[in-house]
């Protein structure tokens, strides 16, 4: 492997040579929100690795309580809003998923920290105003692996979006905040581990769960996020993934709802798709699904970008809990 300071330097150092076709791709991009883009160390273990975005509509078919949908045909991201309906649409994979089909294993970023053939990020920037930017870093993965609880396996799903989200004031990076699971973190840009200018991000294995620290970290108890415990994310300096290098890019209009691409030759409608990412839930009928104490093992797909409150407030979403400004890294590797 790549030590880290050659991946460091092939990011920073080879940076010179490839910011100006990356500003010149995407040139109408404020360049602060490339600047200070995160970078996400995926666990060394990760066996489901960020995945071409338009991969996920080629190995899946639109299903509703499992039943198959009618739609656009071949279904692509510049059509896959029409599938929308007051019913919700399921991408369902067309291969059993206990097989491991290649398609959920996605692509291991290369030695610059790009994911070759996959475009596996979104990363939408939302004006306010007055020098007030929200940049959000969007996260695809085809399979959410959910990890051992008391030696069972929990919480697996096809399709996972999670994201970074920068709060800027005047292009100065202020507060980021770290998707986990049903909430998660922000933390004052100041205090974070960075390369350069660029905050890191540690990705859970196969939960894909964004973290400010490597280490262990317990998410029995939302927003308490102790160093151990019951239901435990593990992350490490794995492989360095820097989405910005295989990315569509976009502005945000809020009040529209809409999405406008940098580039008019991205796909957009994709994010005005108000269906999952992945199969329905399993009944209990179906020889593949268990469940302990209530939990199932596989769980339903995730919505996606458009749902993932793009106007917020605070830099937290708003979901009744706490937005906790954190200007310490916690908890600490034991």
């Amino acid at each position: 492997m790549i030590s880290k300071i050659l991946i460091t330097a092939a990011l920073f150092g080879g940076a010179v040579m490839g910011a100006p076709l990356r500003e010149k791709r995407q040139a109408a991009v404020p360049q602060f929100v490339l600047d200070y883009a995160p970078l996400v160390w995926l666990h060394s273990q990760e066996a489901y690795n960020p995945s071409d975005i338009s991969a996920q509509l080629a190995n899946t078919q639109p299903q509703h309580e499992f039943v198959a949908v009618a739609g656009p045909s071949p279904l692509t991201l510049d059509n896959l809003n029409q599938l929308n309906s007051p019913n919700t649409t399921y991408l369902t994979s067309t291969v059993d998923i206990t097989t491991n089909p290649s398609f959920l294993k996605g692509v291991k970023p290369d030695g610059s920290g790009k994911t070759n053939g996959a475009v596996s990020a979104a990363i939408i920037v939302n004006d306010h105003g007055s020098g007030n930017v929200d940049a959000f870093y969007m996260y695809f993965y085809a399979f959410n692996w959910g990890g051992i609880v008391l030696g069972q396996n929990l919480g697996n799903h096809v399709g996972d979006w999670e994201h970074n989200m920068i709060r800027f004031k005047n292009g100065v990076p202020d507060l980021v905040w770290y998707s986990q699971h049903a909430n998660g973190e922000a933390f004052k840009y100041s205090i974070l581990e960075k390369h350069g200018l660029r905050p890191i991000a540690y990705c859970g294995n196969g939960s894909h769960a964004n973290y400010a620290i490597k280490g262990k970290h317990d998410h029995t108890i939302p927003n308490l996020n102790l160093p151990d415990g019951l239901i435990v994310d593990n992350t490490d300096q794995g492989t360095l993934w820097d989405p910005t290098l295989s990315a569509y890019y976009y502005a945000y209009n809020p009040t529209a709802s809409s999405f406008t691409p940098y580039d008019s030759s991205t796909p957009v409608n994709y994010l005005s798709y108000t269906g999952r990412w992945g199969d329905e839930q399993y009944p209990d009928s179906d020889k593949r699904q268990k469940k302990f104490f209530g939990q199932p093992k596989y769980a339903t797909g995730p919505t996606g970008p458009a749902d993932k409150q793009l106007n917020r407030t605070d830099v937290c979403p708003s979901n009744g809990k706490d937005c906790i400004h954190r200007g310490i890294l916690v908890p600490r590797d034991l």
